[in-house]
């Protein structure tokens, strides 16, 4: 019961940071040097507690829990949408099985508000990375279907910035959701369809750096 109620304050306060408020602004816009993607809600958190080496290739803490097996694969693009990136850094964090973004004792206290369903790839010389992980739930009693978080950090662009988040196309709170929020399709569209393969879902999504991205720019 204490857990439950613990997760139940965890969950009421990220109401207050919304997950639709990726966009908002955290930081101030200086117009000599604006931030590319106009800054995001927590897209920084992504160094804390970044591996020192990063690989194409990362399983999350919730692969070995309770839920859906899913593997999202894909290749990141240039803004050319033909050369492939190498060295992208891809930073993701979703919720749990059930729907929370639940954190561990000892994860910094920065970063419980992103759970313990967090993680790194790096893409590797042809673009390629690949994320092991659960399939995530739906925040409990709320219209915003299931989804996963990224936030992008290229070598030669001076800040992070996020992309649209992964949505599944059998998710059925997709179709009312996207009425009221039209996708941006920041990086590209964010909606994949997922297959079967065994027991795991596979489902590949592609990333076009810089489209629709506000201010974007490389050093």
């Amino acid at each position: 019961m204490k857990k439950m109620i613990f997760y139940q304050l965890i969950f009421i306060q990220l109401l207050f940071v919304s997950c639709n408020g990726q966009q908002i602004k955290e930081k101030s816009v200086n117009k000599s040097n604006p931030i590319v993607g106009d800054g995001c809600d927590g897209c920084e958190l992504m160094y804390i507690g970044m591996p020192n080496e990063l690989h194409a290739m990362d399983t999350s803490p919730g692969w070995n829990e309770k839920g859906q097996k899913l593997i999202v694969s894909g290749t990141v693009f240039q803004l050319d949408q033909k050369t492939p990136a190498p060295n992208v850094i891809i930073y993701y964090w979703q919720t749990d099985n059930n729907g929370y973004y639940s954190p561990k004792p000892e994860i910094d206290e920065r970063v419980k508000r992103h759970g313990h369903i967090r993680g790194w790839v790096k893409t590797d010389k042809n673009g390629k990375y690949t994320i092991r992980t659960i399939r995530p739930a739906p925040y409990p009693n709320d219209v915003s279907p299931a989804h996963i978080h990224l936030s992008i950090k290229e070598p030669d662009v001076a800040n992070e910035y996020y992309t649209d988040e992964i949505n599944f196309t059998d998710d059925k709170l997709l179709a009312t959701h996207f009425k009221k929020y039209p996708q941006e399709k920041r990086g590209g569209s964010g909606i994949v369809k997922v297959q079967f393969k065994d027991s795991v879902q596979i489902a590949t999504h592609d990333i076009v750096l810089g489209l629709n991205i506000p201010g974007y720019r490389k050093r």
